[in-house]
Parts: structure tokens; C-alpha cells; sequence
């Protein structure tokens, strides 16, 4: 099959260069007529799309950089010419492009970002330069000021783009703002795979049922750019947020959903967060296929090494370069990033939070009472707290807190007061409740009873 389109891209080229259009548009046309078909365009692009950019792209710019004498270019009178086409360029499509997206009612961060993007010339305008060059269109000279003129009105669209977010920074988009009065309490969940998002919109559910009107869940999905193409990006959303739509349907719960192709997750996850005033960032606990590996441990190393963010943090003092992280490195970089509360979620068979567990290791650990009153007042949740370092029993703002969980929703908190935690206690629990630090000494120090924990929620508060 991909033998046959690669033969009729090169009849379809050939027959164009014949009849004196040139190849570009014979190939476009044989892409153009293609079959709609999903698979087969993403098995043909699977297939071309490394040689085509790794190999045959470059070639082009050499060639057309071989081509580019700019040493014609000697006297001033010529370098005033270039740069009147540039200021052309530049007003042509930067202002005019901005100037028509505001007339038509866009405000103007968008309108000028607008201008911005169709002010980059690329890869289509060196392309058509090197026609009218062929055709003896353009003279050695004109040829050399317009190329110069496309890598600049390329060069400067990130330049400009940084500085136009730099001026409006303060102003924040409609979707990004919330009225400082309201008392929403708002989650965001972010998955990656349908069956997560099912899972993390139940926890949510379980944290916000009876809030009725004061509550915001939004379930998001960033997918890397390179894993998809234009054609399909429709049916991919669709396919990644089923199972949260059906998951909605079944719990009669109103979720607005987002999805964003990325080239930086961790960035546009982080960012999205801390921008959109939401309470709670719920995500699933990534794993590292060789964690536990020497070879996890040398991977871990050299990418504290490699990567100049954890390097900065090691050197600062927020990170140790040999230190063995109970998070994967993707988990670590949305808790360095992100300014909300985190839930790390790991699944095992998650239903609801009838019966939840939350230990509490020392006073650091006393913000979890906050999330388990969630559970009690919109669940009626069973909680089982146990006091491992006996702290709740001298902290009278915790007995007072439990207090009022109790005059509203009486027997719904119990101490646990055994010693040993038994297997069959965890396995009649649904979730249990950890903070990030208490996470993180649980696995330093190998507990037995780790291998019998519940489905999980380690959250971390900035």
C-alpha cells in the first residue's frame, strides 16, 4: 500500500513538472486525493514522516541555502531594499493580520498573537522562492533579500509571541479568571488514559456530591503533539474522554472536559493548574518500567544530571542527586511546578470512598483531616484515622476539628488503636489517605504492609 501512494507521488510530481507547474504541487495533489481513512494515513505518515524531516527537509534548506548569495548584497542601496521588503512583509501580514483580527471583535493579546503566527513565512515561502528562482523570476539579488526576509519574519515570531504574553500578563483570559467571590471548590483531574480519567472523576465525585452548585470538576487530557496529526486529533479526544463522558452519565455528575496537544505536558499541565484558581489537582502515580533496577537508579542519576531544572534544585537544596524518589520523574516535576494541592492516585480496583483510611504519622500530617471531613460531608465516608506518633490525643485544634466533624455527621471517625496494622484491615479498606512526605518515608523504610495498601491518594500540599 505505502509502495503504491510513493508511486503515485512521483507520477503525480513528474506529470505536474512536464506540463510546467512545479513537482511541489503534483505532490500536494497526491496527498490532497488520498483516502480519509484513519489507519492508513497515520501507517503512511508512521512511515515517511522520520525521513521526511530528519533527511529530506534539511536537504532542502542546505539547497536553498547554497543557493543564497548574500555577498551580492555589497552596497547599502541593496541592504535599504531588503529592508524596506521586510517592513513590508512585517506590515503586510503582522499588522494587517492583527489589525483585522480586532476589527472583527478579538481583543487585542489574541488579535496581535494572531499577526504574530501569520507573519511567519517558513518553509512555503522559501518554496515558492525557489520556484520563481527556477523560472528566472526573481534575479540572484532579489532571491538573497527575500530569504532573508522569510528567516527573519520566522526568527522574530518567538521574540514577539514572549513579548506580547510579557505585556499582557497581567490580563487574564476569560477562561483562566473566576470571580474572587466564588466559592466554588474546583478539581481538576488530568489523565492520560481513558480508564484513569473513570477513576480519578469517581475520587472527585466522592470529594464534591453534595456540593450541588458549588462545585467545578474539569477532566483534562494533554496528549504529546508527536502522537498525533490534524486529521485525527477529533476522533483521539473522543476516544480519550469516553469513558469519563460514561462515567459522568453514571454518577449524574456535570464535568466540562479539556483537551490540549502538547510538546511540554509538564509545563501546560502545571501552568493550566495554577492559572485556572483551582482547589485540587488530581492525578494517577506514573511508574518507571525499571524502577527498582540498577538501570532505574543510573537513569534517574543521569537525568538529575542532564536536566539543568533538577540540577538547579540539587544545587539549591530542594533535591539530592543521588536521592531514589518514591515518584516517577514526570510525578516530580508537576509537584515542583505546581503552586495547589496534588492527589497522587495509585489504583488498585478503585470503586468509591466508602471506608478510608488516614494515617497520621506526626503534625505535618494533619492537613489530611481537611480532605477526609470532604469525604465524610460528601460521601458520608467511613473514616479510620490512626494516630501512629499518639499526636491527635495532645493537639487540642485537631480534637476540636474532629469535634465538629462529629456534631455534624456523628460516627464517622474512629481511632485506630492496634498496634499492628493487620492485611485483612487494609483489605477491607477502599482508600487510604497519605501526605506526600509520609509517602515517601513508607517506601524509604520498605513497610510489609505496603504490599496491602488499598487503592491510594498521596496528597501533597505546596
Amino acid at each position: 500500500m505505502v509502495a503504491i501512494f510513493f508511486l503515485t507521488l512521483i507520477l503525480s510530481a513528474y506529470a505536474t513538472e512536464v506540463i510546467g507547474i512545479h513537482a511541489l504541487f503534483g505532490a500536494f495533489m497526491a496527498g490532497a486525493i488520498m483516502p480519509e481513512n484513519a489507519k492508513f494515513r497515520t501507517l503512511f505518515i508512521d512511515k515517511v514522516e522520520d525521513v521526511a524531516l530528519v533527511l529530506l527537509l534539511p536537504l532542502f534548506f542546505v539547497f536553498t541555502g547554497l543557493r543564497t548569495q548574500i555577498g551580492l548584497l555589497n552596497d547599502g542601496h541593496l541592504w535599504m531594499t531588503a529592508g524596506f521588503i521586510i517592513l513590508t512583509a512585517v506590515t503586510g501580514k503582522f499588522i494587517g493580520s492583527a489589525l483585522t483580527a480586532r476589527f472583527v471583535g478579538i481583543n487585542w493579546k489574541e488579535s496581535l498573537t494572531i499577526g504574530a503566527l501569520m507573519n511567519t513565512r517558513g518553509l512555503m515561502e522559501l518554496i515558492v522562492l525557489n520556484i520563481g528562482y527556477d523560472l528566472g523570476v526573481l534575479s540572484p539579488e532579489i532571491f538573497a533579500m527575500l530569504v532573508i526576509m522569510a528567516l527573519f519574519t520566522t526568527f522574530m515570531t518567538g521574540p514577539a509571541l514572549d513579548f506580547i504574553n510579557f505585556i499582557f500578563k497581567s490580563k487574564k483570559s476569560d477562561e483562566e479568571m473566576h470571580d474572587g467571590h466564588d466559592s466554588k471548590y474546583r478539581v481538576l483531574l488530568s489523565f492520560d488514559k481513558p480508564e484513569s480519567g473513570s477513576t480519578l472523576l469517581k475520587l472527585a465525585h466522592d470529594f464534591t456530591n453534595k456540593m450541588n452548585g458549588n462545585k467545578s470538576i474539569t477532566a483534562m487530557n494533554i496528549a504529546p503533539v508527536d502522537e498525533m496529526h490534524a486529521y485525527d486529533i477529533d476522533e483521539y479526544e473522543d476516544a480519550q474522554f469516553k469513558n469519563v463522558i460514561e462515567t459522568s452519565h453514571d454518577l449524574k455528575l456535570e464535568v466540562t472536559t479539556l483537551f490540549k496537544a502538547s510538546t511540554d505536558i509538564q509545563n501546560d499541565l502545571a501552568g493550566i493548574s495554577n492559572k485556572g484558581n483551582y482547589d485540587l489537582l488530581l492525578i494517577m502515580l506514573g511508574k518507571s518500567m525499571y524502577e527498582g533496577s540498577l538501570l532505574g537508579r543510573l537513569l534517574g542519576f543521569t537525568t538529575k544530571i542532564i536536566n539543568p531544572e533538577k540540577l538547579l534544585n540539587t544545587v539549591k537544596g530542594k533535591g539530592n542527586i543521588f536521592n531514589n524518589s518514591p515518584f516517577d520523574d514526570f510525578t516530580l516535576q508537576i509537584l515542583d511546578k505546581t503552586q495547589i494541592p496534588v492527589g497522587i492516585m495509585v489504583e488498585k480496583d478503585f470503586k468509591s470512598a466508602d471506608k478510608v483510611f488516614v494515617p497520621i504519622f506526626n503534625l505535618s500530617d494533619f492537613y489530611l483531616l481537611e480532605y477526609a471531613k470532604r469525604l465524610i460531608n460528601n460521601n458520608n465516608s467511613q473514616i479510620i484515622i490512626l494516630d501512629a506518633a499518639g499526636q491527635i490525643r495532645h493537639n487540642i485544634e485537631v480534637k476540636e476539628l474532629i469535634r465538629s466533624i462529629e456534631q455534624v455527621a456523628p460516627n464517622h471517625i474512629t481511632l485506630y488503636n492496634e498496634k499492628k496494622i493487620e492485611k485483612e484491615f487494609l483489605n477491607s479498606q477502599d482508600l487510604m489517605l497519605v501526605s506526600s512526605k509520609s509517602w515517601k518515608n513508607l517506601i524509604d523504610s520498605k513497610s510489609l504492609w505496603l504490599s496491602d495498601i488499598p487503592s491510594t491518594l498521596i496528597i501533597s500540599n505546596p
